[in-house]
């Protein structure tokens, strides 16, 4: 299990041990037999692109960050693989797994957002439809990044559905959300609930930027939201710097976590359950933030359709 340990500004520590670690499973303590902290750990990165009409705002800023992001995890080194799936009214499979970053960038580079949000058909389309990666999902580990506001408006998969997929197919699912300043979002419990629940989680790159911008005139629209009349340059220089913030933020975590694996220790006595609880714990430093998978499902499912093909 990826484990991120941050202080409480955010700041990633990189020099613990595992010793420093404490991991209990149902409340049981554990041996941990496996601690790993290398630098740019082998992953495989599924890059879902939301090509609704909601993205149509800022997209040309978010497209030039996805491409950064695809440039910075797939930098042409076998160890690191990633692959492509848009989402709009359908879910689709644009490039397969490679570590060939450009075979990705030209995709991106011809997208353009416009109709529904099939959100859960391409996290259960990431899962079940592309090539594997010989070693997954150990090393390399599996990773997901959404780049969209959580809102799934088409398909015919259930939230429930992919969030179990991806927890029995270990996958660690990121978000970048597209939801511009001022609009409210209702989808956003979804995203949430999809990165926290796998161990990774959301990027709000258009929150709060325009505080120290002047120019700016804050008119109440029809809907209760807000729109922003632009007075200088340093609106889109704003967006810019949130959302390659963000990026970063992301590809960072990815490439410099803890990993932490052990054979579960239970109670020989206890009743069966369906899912099981983790709790990690870094004892000398309470007041850290600590993100990781806070649940498994101990036991496969006949006729479950697991890890890609």
């Amino acid at each position: 299990m990826p484990v991120t340990v941050t202080d409480d500004k955010g700041k990633f520590l990189s020099n613990l041990e595992a010793t420093d670690f404490r991991l209990l499973d149902e409340g049981r303590p554990q041996r941990i037999h496996f601690f790993s902290h290398q630098e740019k750990q082998p992953i495989v990165v599924g890059f879902l692109i939301d090509l609704s009409n909601n993205s149509r705002i800022h997209w040309k800023t978010y497209q030039d960050a996805i491409l950064e992001l695809i440039w910075n995890l797939l930098p042409g080194d076998s160890k690191y693989s990633g692959y492509l799936v848009s989402y709009a009214n359908e879910a689709e499979l644009l490039v397969n797994t490679t570590s060939d970053s450009e075979k990705l960038a030209e995709k991106v580079r011809r997208m353009k957002p416009g109709g529904g949000a099939a959100l859960f058909d391409a996290i259960y389309k990431s899962c079940t439809t592309r090539s594997l990666i010989k070693g997954e999902p150990y090393e390399p580990r599996r990773i997901v990044i959404v780049v969209g506001d959580g809102h799934n408006s088409a398909g015919t998969h259930s939230l429930e559905e992919v969030l179990e997929l991806a927890q029995r197919n270990l996958v660690t699912i990121y978000g970048v959300s597209t939801t511009a300043f001022g609009f409210a979002n209702e989808d956003r419990d979804i995203l949430e609930r999809l990165t926290t629940e796998t161990g990774g989680h959301v990027e709000y790159p258009l929150n709060n930027l325009y505080k120290d911008v002047s120019g700016y005139l804050s008119n109440p629209s029809d809907a209760g939201n807000y729109a922003l009349t632009v007075g200088t340059g340093g609106y889109a220089a704003e967006i810019s710097k949130g959302i390659f913030a963000a990026i970063t933020g992301i590809s960072g975590e990815v490439t410099t976590q803890y990993v932490l694996r052990y054979t579960p220790d239970v109670d020989p006595e206890g009743r069966p359950k369906l899912t099981r609880k983790i709790r990690v714990e870094v004892p000398d430093l309470p007041n850290v933030r600590i993100r990781y998978r806070p649940y498994y499902y101990p036991n496969p499912v006949p006729g479950v359709v697991s890890g890609g093909q």
